[in-house]
């Protein structure tokens, strides 16, 4: 059974059986007889109209989707509530331009005529998390789908609920039966679907180690993978920078979604002149921010996910704090009397070496590390395996086009907050992962790029 619990109240809302071998068998036999009829009797105009339903669907439906979502996984409401919209921007967007990202790329050659036209592979299995349960999976699946191919998703274990509402309003936007489906599966039979050969590809979002599974496993089956894993984003602040914005938009970025984001600002790296007055700003900040019930619009900090997760967050703190030496401001501790909460934290004084510094902390929990100068806070910025977004705040124009450029990240953002949107690519490299999510890059990761030619 997959338990359904709310995470601020503790109260289970519901349990559901999970899909035996045979219904996962059922689910792919029928995703192979979509994706037979899909690409080659619907064109890709005409693809676009179920996605623009998807997002009318979405849009009339927010605030019971929204509730869906804080009441399963404990976001702020009206952080859910943005996620709805933001799914159904994207579904707007790949309405508009999913034909026109499509086009065969024409090449002159000596042929008639030579050029690259994407092919959908076939059936996609998408191995979605918990954090944003709506638009991990939207954003994954709207794309392989207008492609061409058929999709089946195996949620997180704690967010059944909402997966098997996506799979609802897939049907209810007029997608063909079972273009999109839902299998409520535990992780360890994640394997043995991607073995199974009716599966084309394979899209992760998750966990480091998760993805080095899922893509030795690919790798095994040559099978195509895209993997968007953790990250440990630097935030730059550079002594020219607007110190008032970097710090309003540092604190957004990293306690967005209870600090629960892959892109969340994580490092912050301050240069030297205006270190202590910054941590002594934020130190004053994130003491006031206030944790509490997701649906009340005063409260600041959700409470994590699940409680396993509060629990490796804090051992981040205390090894980095009392074994490694530094600075613990505020915060550190779990809320009292709650199943997963935690208190909003800022260390100071780190350095790499230092398990905060080296490592994901997915949740509430801010570093600040000082650097020297600009080539001396790139380093800091760099010393991770990480590399999936990073951030810049200063007030010149060359130097922030010379760190963007050297900065190792899938996406670095200047003088604004770091975030992800449905017209650009989106992904990381390094432990980060690899392969781009939507944009029109996105939209042709799950396709074959054939080369057809002509003779004269």
């Amino acid at each position: 059974m997959q338990k359904s619990i709310n995470p601020w109240t503790g109260e289970t809302l519901g349990s559901y059986a999970q899909h035996g071998d045979i219904q996962a068998n059922q689910a792919l036999e029928k995703a192979r007889l979509a994706f037979r009829h899909w690409p080659m009797h619907v064109p890709v105009f005409a693809r676009a109209e179920p996605i623009l339903a998807l997002a009318g669907l979405l849009r009339a439906q927010r605030e019971t989707l929204a509730l869906l979502i804080t009441q399963e996984m404990g976001k702020l409401y009206r952080e859910s509530l943005a996620e709805v919209d933001k799914c159904a921007f994207l579904c707007e967007v790949y309405a508009e331009k999913g034909a026109e990202w499509l086009e065969p790329e024409h090449i002159r050659t000596e042929a008639k005529k030579s050029f690259v036209q994407p092919v959908p592979l076939g059936v996609i299995l998408l191995v979605m998390p918990w954090n944003f349960p709506f638009w991990q999976v939207i954003r994954a699946a709207v794309p392989a789908i207008l492609a061409g191919n058929a999709v089946l998703l195996k949620h997180a274990s704690n967010v059944p609920q909402c997966a098997l509402a996506l799979e609802k309003l897939f049907l209810e936007a007029g997608f063909a039966q079972s273009l999109f489906q839902t299998l409520l599966i535990p992780s360890s039979r994640i394997e043995g679907l991607i073995r199974h050969p009716l599966i084309r590809g394979v899209s992760l979002t998750g966990s480091e180690k998760a993805g080095r599974a899922v893509a030795g496993i690919c790798g095994q089956e040559l099978k195509k993978v895209v993997l968007e894993l953790g990250g440990s984003d630097p935030f730059i602040v550079l002594e020219d920078a607007n110190l008032d914005k970097a710090l309003n938009t540092v604190i957004k970025s990293r306690f967005i979604n209870g600090g629960q984001s892959c892109i969340a600002a994580k490092r912050l790296i301050v240069d030297r002149y205006h270190y202590d007055d910054f941590v002594a700003a934020l130190h004053a900040r994130i003491s006031q921010l206030k944790v509490g019930d997701p649906m009340d619009e005063n409260t600041d900090i959700p409470p994590m996910a699940r409680p396993d997760l509060r629990d490796e967050l804090h051992a981040q703190v205390v090894t980095t704090t009392a074994e490694q030496g530094a600075r613990l401001l505020c915060g550190g501790k779990a809320v009292e009397n709650t199943l997963s909460a935690y208190h909003p934290t800022l260390l100071a004084d780190i350095q790499p070496g230092m398990t905060a510094f080296d490592e994901e902390t997915f949740g509430p929990v801010l570093t600040v590390t000082k650097s020297s100068d600009i080539p001396h806070a790139l380093s800091l910025a760099n010393a991770s395996r990480f590399g999936l977004g990073s951030t810049v705040f200063t007030s010149d124009g060359t130097t922030a086009q010379t760190l963007a450029e050297s900065l190792h990240s899938g996406c670095t953002f200047v003088n604004d907050l770091m975030h992800s949107d449905p017209r650009l690519p989106f992904g990381g490299v390094g432990d980060s992962g690899m392969g781009r999510e939507m944009g029109r890059l996105g939209l042709l990761e799950f396709t074959n790029l054939k080369t057809i030619w002509y003779g004269q």
